[in-house]
């Protein structure tokens, strides 16, 4: 009897920690929609534009891969390359890229974040949130001044705050 009693609670560990070890292989993530994507970029380039400013607005998926661009009549041909690399970075970081070039300025040893390939420490990039969770990242270029580009990005996101639940 006690050998069967230790048989069966020996399987049910086995079996408690091969569910375990196979829940870790497979996650669930959230991410950006497409029609979510083409709502902030259009939004965020409404604010701007209402601002004065011509602006692109490009939106990235959790991976930094563009899911939406919207450029301004009159924005810059820069702003496609930077408004991409802003969200890129955001997405990347989980921080807006105004934060990381104000630290990469004040903190000798995130000096190196400049070197990173594909990132643009200038204002204008902001994480898209579900709650905690990044979701993808919207980059502005084309306002006179990184933190004005982030004001749009960031008026981009809060107009469709509904949707982010």
């Amino acid at each position: 009897m006690q050998k069967s009693i230790t048989q069966t609670a020996a399987a049910i560990a086995l079996a408690v920690i091969a569910t375990a070890a196979s829940a870790e292989g497979v996650r669930t993530e959230k991410n950006i929609s497409l029609d979510l994507a083409t709502q902030i970029a259009a939004q965020t380039v409404a604010t701007c534009s209402a601002n004065g400013y011509a602006v692109t607005a490009t939106v990235v998926d959790r991976a930094g891969t563009v899911r939406a661009v919207h450029r301004a009549d009159n924005a810059g041909p820069h702003t496609l390359e930077a408004s991409r690399l802003k969200a890129y970075t955001s997405a990347s970081a989980k921080n807006t890229t105004l934060a990381m070039m104000e630290g990469a300025q004040k903190n000798p040893a995130a000096a190196n974040l400049v070197n990173i390939p594909g990132y643009l420490l200038l204002g204008g990039g902001v994480p898209v949130k579900v709650g905690n969770e990044v979701i993808g990242a919207v980059g502005v270029g084309g306002a006179p001044g990184g933190h004005l580009d982030e004001q749009c990005a960031v008026a981009g996101i809060a107009k469709v705050q509904e949707l982010l639940k």
